[in-house]
């Protein structure tokens, strides 16, 4: 009972077959993936299923909306603009030429229901796992690697102003946003001499699994900045099986050098390929040598070989705006972190089948956002 589009009407694809060419991104992204198989079981976050009320917008329409925020890197409001006046925009969405756009405040509220409230991003997970899983329909092939990294995002808070409000009994913008270290920073002291200091954030985490072959992301765990790296590796390892990808070798940076990681890696089956840290191998007694075996291992070798795929992606993701929060509290960080992913494999899916490099501003540009 949701709310039907006019692209049957008048005009029907007419206009559209005129002006976005077959070879298009979005054109190619909307005929690629089924969004309404996708969507199929949002009717349940809807007052009675949506059978009461007015006709609810079509759930699939506004999923791709929102993906397009992403892909774009732009705002709610600039969406809006974008699917008004950009006709490539409008056909992926599923609106006809002369239809308007839903308001950017319906994906806010589409946000809200989905995520129960704000109390849970696990529909959104759901998706990423749905597109991995369209991946495998369409014939991508998946390797027997998997990286792991993190990545850290700035809470939407000015930290000083936020300091006062604190020291005014006023509770903080970001109530869930935590300090975190991540990375190393060379600093010049006065006389000459260069420190290493860690680098802090205020913020949260994305945890990212990678599979090598394909470069797709298979799971990811969001935490808030003080979470250390390695505590999150067997979360990733359960959201790659709940994908439906079987990993056989887990390669990741020291931060993930953990005893308890290997262990578990070992009884799991698996092999470890996480960056083993220099005393291991500095030991002066027997306990070094099956870390030096692990060392000379092939699927050590290939694992550290290929671990940088991850920074791409990261690096990659931050193109699309997930250097900053653009919300407040972990539930949207993730809602946020997820969208961001599935643009990511999105992308990467197309180029896979064919569809070439996307363009992720020219749209933007023809509107002056």
């Amino acid at each position: 009972r949701f709310r039907s589009t006019d692209i049957d009407g008048f005009y029907g694809d007419s206009v559209y077959d005129r002006v976005v060419p077959a070879d298009h991104f979005l054109r190619q992204l909307k005929g690629m993936v089924d969004w309404e198989a996708i969507c199929c079981d949002f009717a349940r976050f809807y007052k009675g299923g949506a059978e009461y009320g007015p006709s609810p917008i079509k759930p699939a329409l506004l999923l791709r909306m929102l993906l397009l925020s992403y892909l774009y890197n732009l705002s709610e409001r600039q969406t809006e603009e974008l699917v008004n006046y950009n006709l490539a925009a409008k056909y992926f969405v599923g609106l006809a030429v002369d239809e308007a756009a839903p308001d950017h405040s319906s994906l806010t509220v589409f946000k809200r229901r989905l995520s129960e409230g704000w109390r849970s991003s696990s529909v959104f997970e759901g998706v990423l796992r749905d597109v991995v899983r369209e991946a495998r329909r369409l014939g991508v092939r998946f390797g027997k690697l998997q990286v792991v990294d993190s990545s850290h995002s700035i809470a939407d808070v000015d930290v000083g102003e936020d300091d006062r409000r604190r020291g005014a009994g006023k509770p903080p913008r970001d109530g869930d946003a935590k300090w975190g270290s991540k990375g190393k920073r060379k600093v010049k002291e006065p006389d000459g001499k260069v420190r290493v200091e860690n680098k802090y954030f205020y913020g949260y985490k994305q945890h990212l699994s990678l599979n090598a072959e394909n470069h797709l992301v298979t799971a990811v765990v969001h935490t808030t900045g003080e979470a250390p790296d390695g505590k999150q590796l067997r979360r990733l390892v359960e959201g790659d099986e709940a994908a439906g990808v079987r990993g056989e070798v887990y390669a990741g940076d020291k931060g993930y050098d953990d005893g308890d990681n290997h262990a578990y890696l070992e009884h799991s089956g698996r092999q470890s390929a996480l960056a083993l840290n220099a005393y291991r191998t500095a030991k002066k007694d027997g306990n070094k040598q099956k870390w030096l075996e692990l060392c000379e291992s092939q699927g050590y070798r290939v694992g550290q070989r290929e671990r940088y795929k991850v920074e791409q992606k990261i690096a990659e993701g931050r193109r699309h705006g997930s250097k900053r929060c653009r919300y407040l509290g972990r539930v949207r960080y993730a809602i946020q972190g997820f969208l961001t992913v599935i643009v990511l494999n999105l992308k990467r899916l197309l180029k896979l089948l064919g569809g070439g490099r996307v363009r992720v501003r020219a749209e933007a540009v023809l509107v002056g956002i």
